[in-house]
């Protein structure tokens, strides 16, 4: 057998980039690996509440895969996910979507139950969909509007009442439930009015949440570039700040000269502006002159001169300059 350092290390090389380019392949798709792919599911939402396609798919905070697919069917919306393979998930298991962060990134999240394995799609009765701020401030208008203000302070009144002779801290904590429902009763025009702008103003944004998206990714775009530029807009500020240290220096320095220069100027303008009409008419007489002596010296480096009633001379007569 030939020892491995004889043999064509071309060869050698070749194969084993191969082999490298291989493995990274593998690395990269790991996930589409018949062995590795993990499990696919599907759950039905009455709305997808924010969820795309990439996002995590967690049981109990871990994440066990990722959501591959929301599409409408029907009245309703079919997730498709993907979980790790040895993941158990039962035939009662259910999910909800949360929100994963502030900035309102979601995950579909996993409750497993039942015996047995998952084999079907989780139905509507086993699956939460994202809760909705707009909507549920909407409902808080609704709900408070109907809010009989006058009886509820009553009830809270009779409470009162009622426990007066009870100990201390208990009489303490409810009179100041009796004094809570006296100033809702006595606010209840503007509890109603607060109410009813909150839900025209969850209106609005409801409206215009495409201009609102819109708005921050140009602001994000806006950052983005001035973060880019900070050299440049830090050095113009730097420039300019010396700029202005350079001219109040010169300022400074030359103020006994700027002054009175500034001063004649002021008395030429006013000279000048004294004897505007006379610079005018002296322009009109002078453009007359102008326009002959430019004819006289149109034909080249001389003057064509002539005298009246004298014996033309041949070839004319010309004085050079």
């Amino acid at each position: 057998m030939t020892p491995f350092r004889e043999r064509n290390p071309v060869v050698i090389g070749a194969i084993g980039l191969g082999v490298i380019a291989t493995l990274l392949i593998l690395a990269f798709n790991i996930d589409k690996l018949p062995l590795l792919a993990g499990d696919s599911h599907s759950a039905a939402f009455s709305e997808a509440g924010g969820l795309k396609v990439g996002d995590d798919v967690r049981i109990a905070g871990v994440k066990v895969g990722k959501v591959t697919g929301v599409d409408l069917e029907g009245s309703h919306v079919r997730v498709d996910f993907k979980v790790g393979r040895g993941t158990d998930l039962g035939d009662r298991t259910s999910a909800s979507v949360r929100i994963k962060t502030i900035l309102g990134q979601k995950f579909l999240a996993l409750d497993p139950a039942g015996s047995g394995g998952l084999d079907a799609e989780i139905p509507l009765s086993r699956t939460t969909p994202a809760f909705d701020v707009v909507e549920a401030f909407s409902d808080l208008a609704k709900t408070g509007e109907r809010i009989d203000t006058k009886q509820l302070a009553d009830a809270l009144d009779t409470i009162s009442t009622t426990f007066r002779d009870s100990p201390r801290d208990v009489r303490g904590a409810v009179d100041g439930l009796g004094r809570l429902s006296r100033t809702i009763a006595s606010r209840d025009a503007e509890l109603r009015s607060l109410l009813r702008h909150a839900d025209g103003v969850t209106g609005v944004l409801a409206k215009r949440n495409g201009e609102l998206v819109t708005l921050l990714s140009d602001g994000d775009l806006l950052l983005a570039e001035l973060h880019k530029r900070r050299a440049a807009i830090h050095t113009l500020l730097v420039s300019t700040v010396s700029l202005s240290r350079q001219l109040t220096g010169l300022v400074r320095d030359n103020q006994a000269q700027i002054g009175p220069s500034l001063r004649h100027l002021n008395s030429v303008l006013a000279t000048l502006r004294a004897n505007q009409g006379n610079l005018d008419r002296s322009i009109r007489l002078l453009a007359p002159f102008v326009r002959v002596f430019a004819n006289t010296l149109g034909n080249g480096r001389w003057f064509d001169t002539y005298v009246q009633n004298l014996v033309p001379v041949p070839g004319g007569v010309r004085s050079n300059p």
